[in-house]
C-alpha cells in the first residue's frame, strides 16, 4: 500500500466533485474497468500529492495537464512530483487537456499500450510523458 497524507483527503474529495471538462471526459472512458478490465481511481492521494487518475494494478498515474503545467514553475513542480511518484514504483503519463478532448483515440491508445506492457518490462521507458511531442523539457 502506498502512503498518503490524510490531510489531503478533503481536497481530493473536492477535486472529484469539481473535475475539469477534460478530466470528466477522460474519466467517462476510464471508469468501470473499460480498459482491459483495469480499475482506475480519480483524484487519488499518493504521498503529499493528488494525481488525476490512478490504476493500482498497473502502477500507472495519468495526469491531464492544463496551461498552468506548461509554465516554468509548473514544469518544475511536475518534475519533482513525477520523480517522487516514480520512486514509489509508479509510471506517469501526461496528456494536455487539449489532447484529451481532440486526440481522444490517440490518448486512449497510449493508455491502453501502457496497461498492456508490464511495469518492469524493458519496453516501458520510465518518465514517458505520453504527450506526442508536446514535452515540458
Amino acid at each position: 500500500m502506498i502512503w498518503y497524507s490524510r490531510r489531503l483527503k478533503g481536497t481530493s474529495r473536492a477535486l472529484r466533485n469539481n473535475m475539469t471538462d477534460s478530466e470528466r471526459f477522460l474519466w467517462a472512458r476510464l471508469r468501470r474497468k473499460q480498459l482491459l478490465g483495469y480499475q482506475f481511481y480519480r483524484q487519488k492521494t499518493i504521498g503529499n500529492y493528488i494525481v488525476d487518475f490512478y490504476c493500482a494494478k498497473a502502477k500507472l498515474v495519468i495526469e491531464v495537464d492544463g496551461s498552468q503545467h506548461y509554465t516554468p514553475e509548473g514544469i518544475k513542480k511536475d518534475r519533482i512530483r513525477d520523480a517522487y511518484l516514480e520512486s514509489c514504483g509508479l509510471r506517469v503519463l501526461h496528456f494536455s487537456s487539449r489532447q484529451v478532448m481532440v486526440e481522444t483515440a490517440a490518448v486512449l491508445e497510449r493508455i491502453y499500450d501502457s496497461l498492456a506492457i508490464p511495469p518492469c518490462s524493458p519496453l516501458y521507458q520510465s518518465g514517458d510523458r505520453g504527450d506526442f511531442g508536446n514535452s515540458h523539457a
